[in-house]
């Protein structure tokens, strides 16, 4: 699966899935999470952490992390398949997968989790918070507390959580990348609480970058445009789902592995002079970075 602009598909048809956070294996077309291209070592010998990396954006980093020679724990709500094919993949490129079904808005999950990495793995280089969950309303009565506050648990609080028990065991040279959006710059009518926490995670990701820099830990984000994920059909009606990614000046969403190549820079040497950054894969889209 080579990485070309004429070889992604740019029509979806119609479809909606009832359940968050989605499957892949129910979606027409299927995701592109892998390409062509070798591995450089690049990551040889790390650990990393990998939040909602059972499919989607998070899929194809576990994917390519692993093609850079990490070992890789995928956290996951309850996509056992989708989470058991990501494994599969990582193990290809001769890697360990570590899976963990939990729910990390809850805190004690967090920390059960960096203390199962710590176990299987004995160290840990690498924590990407990814996970998130989003539901459209087109009304500010529409959204509930209920809804606005578990938003808020996935989308924020995990990382935050996550954040506290891994950064106990990040050495110097260490990172930490948050999944943000472009939607934090921009807005988005139909998703207050989503945008809503996913700025917060682009002003988490600046202060934490300058409270760890201290111990040489870098931590940078990524604010993708439209991504075709198993949060699309799992969130909008079948005809907004058709014209994802439309309105953007590529006038099509990304496919994940285009995004995650993003994750793979920032994890590895290359970015060794960056943090408190932002990358913005999305499309051509202006933002007010």
């Amino acid at each position: 699966m080579d990485i070309k602009l004429d070889k992604m598909p740019k029509d979806i048809p119609p479809q909606h899935q009832e359940k968050q956070p989605g499957i892949e294996k129910e979606m027409t077309p299927k995701p592109v999470y892998d390409n062509d291209q070798p591995g450089y070592g690049r990551l040889k010998g790390k650990v990393a952490i990998l939040t909602g990396g059972d499919s989607g954006i998070g899929r194809s980093v576990a994917v390519l992390f692993a093609k850079e020679g990490a070992d890789v724990t995928i956290v996951y709500l309850n996509e056992h398949e989708d989470a058991e094919e990501t494994a599969t993949m990582i193990r290809k490129y001769g890697k360990e997968a570590l899976l963990i079904p939990t729910d990390i808005s809850v805190e004690v999950n967090c920390k059960n989790v960096v203390d199962r990495t710590i176990e299987k793995f004995g160290k840990l280089d690498i924590l990407v918070n990814n996970a998130a969950v989003q539901y459209e309303q087109h009304d500010i009565q529409d959204i509930s507390a209920q809804q606005w506050e578990y938003t808020f648990k996935v989308n924020i609080f995990s990382y935050f959580f996550m954040t506290k028990y891994a950064s106990q065991h990040l050495a110097e040279g260490s990172v930490i990348i948050n999944t943000t959006s472009v939607t934090a710059y921009k807005g988005n009518e139909a998703l207050m609480d989503y945008s809503s926490t996913k700025g917060a995670i682009v002003s988490f990701t600046r202060s934490l970058s300058q409270s760890l820099i201290k111990k040489g830990i870098r931590v940078n984000a990524v604010a993708p445009g439209p991504v075709w994920t198993p949060l699309i059909p799992a969130s909008f009606p079948d005809d907004k789902v058709s014209e994802f990614g439309k309105d953007i000046p590529m006038e099509r969403p990304a496919q994940p592995v285009e995004i995650a190549t993003c994750y793979v820079f920032l994890a590895s040497s290359e970015a060794a002079f960056l943090t408190g950054q932002v990358l913005h894969p999305n499309g051509g889209s202006i933002v007010n970075a």
